[in-house]
């Protein structure tokens, strides 16, 4: 039988309605919750029994009252749904039962609650997510240290919103200006607060790199991006046991595909082991993977490199 937080009845007041005179009034809200623990997780925690180790409901409260009481909402199940999605990030648990409802609704001869119920398990919200990560970083996430991270030629941020929503401070650059303010607006739709973006043309300013602050990063991402000169500099800009997530196109994939059109743009076999040199390699695979849309429009795979390393004392 699966195990569960159950928080009943927290109340605050919120600004939440359909018209702007509705949102600009404070209401009584309400939200029960019940968070399922993944598999293993409630016996170890009240083996150890050491609140660390365990689902903090203080601290779920806290974060269910301050998303629900910092904006206003037009709609119920917009809330319902960045409370879910909070959890999910910042939480370990495997499921979410979530009742969301105004105490006093502006409904005549509604004598009581009126509200929304979501119930979700972590692998259908994962499927909910826009721009769906890589799913490379998705398989390899428990292995990441905790902390702060830079994502490489970001674009619109699928992969550092995806980091960002699970509680890493991440910095993403790229040269597009317009994708990084794609990036911005998501990351505020989101509340997240801990990504800051920077527009950076790593091959036309190489001087760049002289910035790049040694020892920063716990994680490094790169995806779809092959920029060989940067390679030295991402490795010194790694901490002691921070780790770098590469993955980008073979040159199978312009053999096969003719994408990317210019060869230089693909690793040849083996070749992002030699640019890594000096990491400790934990899981490296060449061949064809499962590919979101946009990095092969037509086919559902690409063949590519794959790398999670990590930079040792």
């Amino acid at each position: 039988m699966a195990e569960r937080v159950v928080i009943e009845r927290l109340e605050f007041q919120g600004h939440i309605g359909t018209t702007a005179g509705e949102r600009q009034r404070t209401q009584p809200m309400a939200v029960d919750v019940e968070l399922e623990y993944p598999a293993g997780y409630h016996d170890a925690a009240s083996a150890k029994d050491d609140l660390s180790h365990a689902v903090d409901y203080a601290r779920v409260a806290k974060r269910l009252v301050e998303i629900g009481s910092g904006r206003e909402y037009s709609l119920l199940e917009t809330l319902a749904e960045r409370l879910t999605g909070m959890l999910f990030a910042e939480f370990p648990v495997s499921g979410v039962r979530l009742w969301v409802r105004k105490m006093i609704p502006p409904v005549e001869a509604v004598h009581g609650s009126v509200g929304v119920r979501v119930e979700r398990t972590r692998a259908s919200h994962l499927t909910r997510i826009e721009p769906r990560p890589t799913h490379f970083l998705v398989e390899q996430l428990h292995r990441l240290p905790r902390g702060h991270t830079l994502d490489v030629a970001a674009g619109t941020g699928r992969n550092a919103l995806y980091l960002a929503a699970h509680g890493y401070t991440v910095e993403a650059i790229d040269r597009d200006e317009q994708a990084l303010e794609t990036l911005v607006a998501s990351a505020r739709q989101r509340d997240l607060t801990n990504l800051t973006v920077r527009r950076v043309d790593l091959e036309a300013d190489p001087d760049w790199t002289l910035e790049l602050p040694k020892e920063r990063y716990d994680v490094i991402l790169v995806f779809f991006y092959l920029f060989r000169p940067l390679f030295p500099h991402l490795l010194q800009a790694l901490r002691p046991g921070g780790m770098l997530v590469y993955e980008t196109f073979l040159i199978d994939n312009h053999l096969r595909h003719q994408h990317p059109r210019r060869r230089e743009f693909c690793l040849a076999h083996n070749e992002l082991l030699r640019l890594t040199t000096g990491l400790r390699v934990l899981q490296y695979d060449e061949g064809e993977h499962t590919s979101n849309s946009h990095e092969r429009p037509g086919t559902g795979t690409v063949f590519t490199a794959r790398l999670l390393a990590k930079r040792t004392a």
